[in-house]
Parts: structure tokens; C-alpha cells; sequence
């Protein structure tokens, strides 16, 4: 079943950071249904609880999914009983957009806030031939990956499906993209990249994909969404055999001692079972490569050893190398390797036959370019959650 607007999996001191809890922020008055976490199955049960017959949830989903719809009243094939209805029970949201910045290279950074009034960042980065939601999975993230600026904040919670759907909801508000059938879309690409690891997150993260990728709806192909993950290997299969997507891997070591600083996951889940389970993904091809994300650092991991390293690792698995030139953020302790160190890692890696393109930073003037998101948000603790439940 779909969440009410007021569920949020809060995560306090005692509980596993992981997975998160459910809670309830309290209401006077019986809570509604926010229809952006609904999947097709549950609005269609939504609506058949309701006495309604089921068309009806095709044509509200239709609304909603193809055409943005956020008023119940704006629905014009429903009759007018139906219209008021409706809203007495459901309800459909946006995140509230708190700050949105533009970058000089077109980047557009929004900071959302759910309704406990935590927040999480959403980046649209526009390109020639494509433009790309980076979206968020978690308020705060348990890595604490060294290098990267949304490590230093503490995992407040999981998002919820409403709340995934909503940054795609907002981009494509923004962008003009409604009807989602028309031609010439701006947003042609989600990356599961934003703040959070989206497999401590997967059953969220899961839906809001399928909802996300509906052919009924705004009907994004699997071929163009990625989910990123620093390695939790035991949802990496689930992630390729029941959604599809494409896979990115946090790597940045091409060693256990080095990348067990870098990305502290490493230390549950070593290179030797990671790299397994990249082998084995579901689907992949010549054609549908794993990426290998790999953020340079100056005098730590960009020698040409590691370079050579680095191949041998990944041999007999279809891949491209994405290197990133690190993205400086305060206090963060490490510098971009140069210029001429990076194209002497990238030579070695094409000589071997990956493709091997060098991220250029997009978004660095707003702190939106790649391991740079950080919100102010903290994780409550369980008296906090008692004061605003109560």
C-alpha cells in the first residue's frame, strides 16, 4: 500500500542506519494518501476502497504520471462527484523547493524539504544530447567515504517513495517536460547518484524506478537510469535482476588497504566479492557495460600503477571507466590530481580498451558537482521524534 503524506522512515540513534523505521508524523485528523508513492497496484486498490470502479485509477495515474497534474479538480474525465471525492482522502505533493541555484554551465541544484522538514539535494546537469537528474535516496548518507563532502553528514533517514518520485516530479515541473510524451525532452537520463547509498535504501529506491519508468506514465527507459552504489554486494543482483538498470560502482581503490579508507563499505564487502558480483550482473554486454567510477585523487590513487591496476581488476568484465577529477569541498583534506597525471592514467586505461572519459565537474561554483551535496539536516533523537509525533 502507498504511504500517507506523513510517513517518513526516521532513523534515530538505537535504530539501524541502514534500513531505517517507519514512523508516523502525527495528525489531528486521518492522514491522506500521498499518490506520488503509489505504484499502479495500490492506486488501483486506492481507488477501488474508495467505491470507485477501477478506470478510474488509469485515468487519475494518466494525470498524475503523463501530465503532472497536482489538483484533483484539474482532472477533466472525472465527473464531478468523483473530483470532490477525492482530495477528502488523497493527496497529491511536491518537496518544497527551499533553494534552487544555477551554475554557470547550466547546472541546476534545488534543495527539498519534506514535510518533518528535512531536506535533501536533486541536480539537473544539462549536456548537448542528453540532460541528467542526479537524484537522492537518503537524508545524509552511513558511508562516510573520506573524499566525499555528503560522508560528513550523518544518515538521518531513508526517503520515501514519495519523496524520490518528487525530485523527478520537480525537475520535470521546472524543465517544462509535461506531457511527459512530448518530443525534444530536456530530462532523458536519472542517475541514482545524489545524496545517500541507494541499496541501504533499496525497497524505496525500487519502487519510485518502476513508477519512475511506467510506460503509462512518464515511461523513462531502464536503459537510461543508473544506480550507483559504493558496494553493497548483496543487493547488487537483486538490483540487476528485478529492476534492470544500469550499474555504477563507487570504486576509487584498486586495493583492499587503500579503499578501505576511501570507502569504508569495503571493509564489510572487500574487492574480491564486489568485483564477483559485478561479473555476474544481470545483462551485461558489450552494449550495457558496469561503470567504474573512480575519483582522482593528487599522490593518492592516480599512479600509473594503479592505472595498470586498475585494468587488471576489472578484466573479462564489460566496462567503461569514468574518472572524476576529485571535487574540492571545505575541509575535505585531499586535492585533484593535475591535469597531465590524469591524461596519463586515462592513456593507459584506452590502451587497454575501456572507454575511459574524464568527467568534467559540472555544477562546482554551487557545491552540486559529484561528492559535493550536503544538507544541514540531522538525525533526531528518539525524544526529538516524540516532541513532533505527539
Amino acid at each position: 500500500m502507498c504511504p500517507s503524506s506523513d510517513q517518513a522512515d526516521i532513523v534515530t540513534d538505537a535504530e539501524n542506519t541502514d534500513t531505517g523505521s517507519i514512523g508516523t508524523i502525527g495528525s489531528a485528523s486521518p492522514p491522506l494518501i500521498d499518490l506520488t508513492g503509489c505504484d499502479a497496484d495500490d492506486l488501483d486498490a486506492v481507488v477501488k476502497s474508495l467505491g470507485l470502479p477501477g478506470f478510474r485509477a488509469k485515468q487519475i495515474w494518466r494525470w498524475i504520471w503523463r501530465h503532472g497534474l497536482t489538483r484533483f479538480d484539474d482532472m477533466t474525465d472525472l465527473g464531478k462527484p468523483v473530483r470532490a471525492l477525492l482530495p477528502q482522502h488523497l493527496i497529491i505533493t511536491r518537496p518544497v523547493i527551499t533553494s534552487r541555484q544555477k551554475s554557470t554551465d547550466g547546472t541546476i541544484k534545488w534543495l527539498l524539504r519534506f514535510a518533518d522538514g528535512n531536506e535533501a539535494e536533486a541536480v539537473y546537469i544539462p549536456d548537448a544530447d542528453r540532460g541528467t537528474l542526479c537524484v537522492s535516496s537518503q537524508v545524509g548518507c552511513t558511508l562516510t567515504c573520506t573524499f566525499c563532502h555528503t560522508g560528513t553528514q550523518r544518515l538521518v533517514r531513508n526517503l520515501t517513495v514519495a519523496e524520490i518520485t518528487g525530485q523527478v516530479l520537480i525537475a520535470m515541473d521546472e524543465l517544462g517536460e509535461w506531457p511527459a510524451t512530448h518530443d525534444g525532452r530536456r530530462l532523458t537520463n536519472i542517475v541514482m547518484m545524489g545524496m545517500g547509498e541507494p541499496l541501504f535504501n533499496y525497497e524505496n529506491v525500487a519502487k519510485a524506478l518502476r513508477i519512475i519508468m511506467s510506460g503509462e506514465g512518464i515511461g523513462l527507459s531502464k536503459r537510461r537510469v543508473t544506480l550507483s552504489t559504493s558496494g553493497v554486494v548483496p543487493e547488487i543482483m537483486r538490483c540487476g535482476a528485478e529492476l534492470g538498470v544500469n550499474l555504477a560502482i563507487s570504486l576509487h581503490a584498486t586495493n583492499d588497504e587503500l579503499r578501505d579508507v576511501l570507502v569504508p563499505i569495503n571493509r564489510k564487502y572487500p574487492l574480491k566479492t564486489l568485483i564477483e558480483a559485478c561479473r555476474n550482473y544481470p545483462g551485461l554486454s558489450n552494449a550495457r557495460r558496469v561503470t567504474w567510477e573512480y575519483v582522482m585523487l593528487d599522490g593518492i590513487n592516480d599512479s600509473d600503477a594503479e592505472a595498470r591496476a586498475l585494468v587488471n581488476l576489472i578484466k573479462g568484465i564489460p566496462s567503461k571507466i569514468n574518472l572524476i577529477p576529485f571535487n574540492p569541498w571545505p575541509g575535505s583534506g585531499y586535492e585533484r590530481s593535475k591535469d597531465d597525471r590524469i591524461d596519463s592514467f586515462a592513456a593507459i586505461v584506452m590502451k587497454a580498451g575501456y572507454a575511459s572519459p574524464i568527467r568534467t565537474p559540472r555544477g562546482e561554483d554551487i557545491l552540486a558537482a559529484c561528492g559535493q551535496l550536503k544538507t544541514t539536516s540531522e538525525r533526531l533523537r528518539k525524544s526529538q521524534i516524540k516532541a513532533i509525533t505527539d
